[in-house]
């Protein structure tokens, strides 16, 4: 029997909403629709019958909120949860808060690897993510390898949040930098309030050798730091269609993680993101 999949990593890039003006300058992105109607048909086939969707415009969520939380709100649609952006460094950030509560908000995430190393080490912003914690959200967090460090000192700064770190920690491996990638995921897992996603990583390898075995060695550690209670599954579609496609994409996961029991196999599939998004 196939294990079903919640995907905890979908984009949606409509050209009909205007927002997403950072697709311009990736062209196999910009020339395509990556609506929610295109993701249905992406998917099937493939197991999955969920998803968290995930932000996707730095600076305008105000725009894509009613677009997505309309979708989510549906019957039978696939959205089971929404992770909002966010900008923690900001003033009024309580009040933001308030603005963008919805039923399907789980989580919120800022992109922390496009700002200065020390971005999240600013005290309004391990205050404010101390704000998500008391509300019940998770923060997705997305930094470079390089910067694993930095997001291990905000996990221990801010206990009480539930973090999810985003597509491995973004390995290079392309550069074939398993190392120090390998201790720092090490050093992350530590911190217990910390779940990884596995996801987008066949984006990161050389567009030549963006294969299962190319990625398996850092699936495989991210699994055997975190265990298999912390690891999730995301798909990072349609960035994913960088180097691959979304099916090929589960096809690898699924051979990578074969032969682990099927008890394990549902949790990083399925069981462990309704848990750690707190998914109803």
């Amino acid at each position: 029997m196939t294990i079903p999949i919640l995907d905890t990593h979908q984009h949606l890039i409509d050209p009909a909403l205007g927002l997403y003006s950072w697709k311009n300058g990736i062209p196999q992105l910009a020339a395509g629709s990556f609506a929610y109607a295109d993701y249905l048909c992406e998917i099937e086939g493939t197991g999955i019958d969920g998803t968290v969707f995930m932000e996707t415009t730095p600076d305008a969520w105000s725009d894509e909120a009613p677009h997505v939380y309309g979708l989510a709100s549906r019957p039978g649609s696939l959205i089971a949860g929404v992770v909002a952006n966010c900008h923690p460094e900001e003033k009024g950030f309580e009040r933001y808060l308030d603005s963008i509560q919805n039923d399907k908000l789980v989580g919120l995430r800022r992109i922390c690897h496009v700002e200065p190393d020390d971005f999240s080490r600013q005290a309004r912003f391990v205050e404010n993510i101390r704000r998500i914690g008391d509300m019940g959200l998770t923060f997705d967090l997305c930094f470079l390898a390089r910067q694993l460090p930095i997001a291990l000192e905000l996990a221990q700064k801010c206990p009480g949040v539930q973090f999810i770190l985003d597509h491995c920690g973004v390995p290079d491996i392309a550069g074939d930098a398993f190392n120090p990638w390998c201790d720092f995921i090490s050093g992350l897992a530590a911190a217990p309030n910390v779940a990884c996603k596995i996801s987008g990583v066949l984006a990161y390898c050389k567009p030549d050798n963006a294969t299962t075995e190319a990625v398996r060695p850092y699936i495989e550690h991210s699994i055997e730091c975190f265990g298999w209670n912390r690891v999730l599954w995301g798909s990072d579609w349609p960035v994913c269609t960088l180097a691959t496609t979304l099916r090929q994409w589960v096809a690898a996961s699924r051979e990578i993680v074969g032969a682990a029991s099927q008890a394990d196999q549902r949790k990083f599939f399925y069981e462990n993101a309704r848990r750690i998004y707190r998914l109803k």
